[in-house]
């Protein structure tokens, strides 16, 4: 059975100095004993704290990020026109390139000290909109990638039928994308066949957004089991045209028409009033925030203060993948609240200074609810999930405790992360992955054929 030592660990209740983690071969952590001697344990270096789940990807978009930056003939320049931008791009996607983007992404996350990944999944169907032969197919390459990366997944397969609130007609670029009920639940059966009895898997519901289902669908969605995902007001256009369309606000209408309660997560949920924020929070749903990718897009800045303030859950995800750090989208989080309120340590309170500390704890545990897995923490009963912080990097070095989370989020560009563990599993080692070389090559492959050309070797 696996067993690790760490000088420092960040427990449930605060630092604790030489913890002996131990595991079952099935990867569940069995005991984490605070001043222990590390015995013949594995030593982790530096700092060690909880995975990280990421709750947001469309793993795809890392293939093209930093590729649709340029600006549009017509200028104002918005998300819809990074969108058409997207269309058009994944309009050239297989399964083996897809799965090949998969794979690099997943390296890349776990190097970064992301363990585990909710993959909102709705690149479903040939270019044409034909189904493949397993109607599955592209979902399933997802979490074949995960399971080669070594990482933790919950596959959220998306309902999209329509492209626009509640009932517009799709656009040709929306093709791939569109599923009504019937052959939505072969795919989602198909994604809890292959995800049962898998302790590094899971299977939850993506509907995608108001925009793209119709009440009767959320409906039809709610009462099966498994966390539930949907976009949420992350643009002022989609709140104009909920408006228009139902005399509600994207995030209140759902408030007021579907059972938000802990199984949900709405990704963004950007544009809220304060009404909005305080009883998003008292349903004790995840907001699912995506800084880099909504800084990218030109979205708009969540409403931080507010929900911290009235108890709101949140947790962090790479969405587009113009980032794939758990640091910097901490660190967006909290320096755009600051360009904004022109004050620092926003996330910070009198209970916990520390602003590092506070949104960190925030992300494991909102990342956690909303991936319906027991990750989030070392303790006995959840996964074991560490990431190792190389305390004698320059971005660390005479740091500890809180005041090094602080330094990791908030120090440098390079990357301290030296030590990863899934499930029990070393999967970084000395800040590599250990198939960092094959999904390179894999990726390298897939890109020349998305773009049709070849890499200088």
């Amino acid at each position: 059975m696996p067993e690790f030592h760490a000088r420092a660990a960040l427990l449930p209740d605060g630092w604790a100095a030489d913890v002996l983690i131990a595991a079952d071969d099935a990867g569940w952590i069995t005991a984490a004993t605070p001043g222990a001697a590390p015995g013949a344990a594995a030593r982790l270096p530096g700092a060690v704290i909880p995975g990280l789940p990421n709750l947001h990807s469309h793993a795809f978009q890392r293939a093209m990020a930093g590729g649709a930056e340029r600006r549009s003939p017509a200028g104002q320049d918005s998300f819809w026109t990074w969108r058409e931008t997207m269309y058009r791009f994944v309009a050239r996607l297989d399964p083996d390139t897809a799965e090949a983007v998969a794979l690099q992404l997943y390296v890349e996350l776990l190097e970064w000290g992301f363990t585990a990944v909710a993959e909102f999944h709705y690149l479903h169907h040939q270019p044409d909109g034909t189904p493949y032969a397993g109607i599955a197919e592209m979902a399933l390459r997802h979490l074949a990638a995960a399971r080669r990366a070594g990482l933790g997944i919950t596959l959220l397969p998306s309902l999209y039928r329509h492209g626009g609130i509640f009932g517009a007609p799709p656009s040709p670029g929306q093709r791939r994308f569109l599923n009504d009920l019937e052959p939505y639940g072969r795919i989602l059966e198909a994604c809890r066949a292959a995800t049962a009895g898998d302790p590094q898997a899971a299977t939850g519901m993506a509907p995608h957004s108001l925009r793209a289902v119709t009440p009767d669908m959320l409906a039809a969605l709610a009462p099966l089991p498994g966390p539930i995902h949907i976009h949420a007001a992350e643009q002022a256009k989609e709140v104009a045209e909920c408006l228009a369309a139902t005399g509600a606000r994207p995030v209140a209408w759902l408030l007021d028409n579907a059972p938000i309660d802990a199984r949900w997560c709405l990704i963004h949920a950007t544009h809220m009033t304060p009404e909005e924020t305080a009883a998003l929070a008292a349903r004790g749903a995840v907001a699912g925030l995506c800084p880099s990718t909504e800084a990218s897009l030109g979205d708009g800045l969540f409403p931080l203060p507010g929900f911290l303030a009235a108890g709101g859950r949140l947790g962090i995800g790479t969405d587009s993948h113009v980032g794939t750090s758990p640091r910097d989208e901490l660190r967006q989080l909290e320096t755009s609240q600051r360009l904004a309120r022109q004050e620092r340590a926003v996330a910070a309170s009198e209970a916990v200074p520390h602003p590092g500390r506070r949104l960190l704890e925030a992300a494991l545990a909102g990342g956690a609810q909303a991936s319906g897995r027991r990750i989030g923490a070392i303790a006995p009963g959840l996964r074991c999930d560490l990431v190792a912080l190389d305390d004698a990097h320059p971005s660390l070095i005479g740091r500890a405790g809180d005041a090094l989370l602080d330094a990791w989020v908030f120090s440098g560009q390079g990357n301290p992360v030296d030590t990863v563990v899934v499930g029990g599993r070393r999967m970084v080692e000395n800040g590599r992955h250990i198939i960092r070389v094959e999904a390179g090559k894999r990726y390298t492959l897939a890109i020349e054929k998305l773009l049709d050309v070849r890499c200088n070797k």
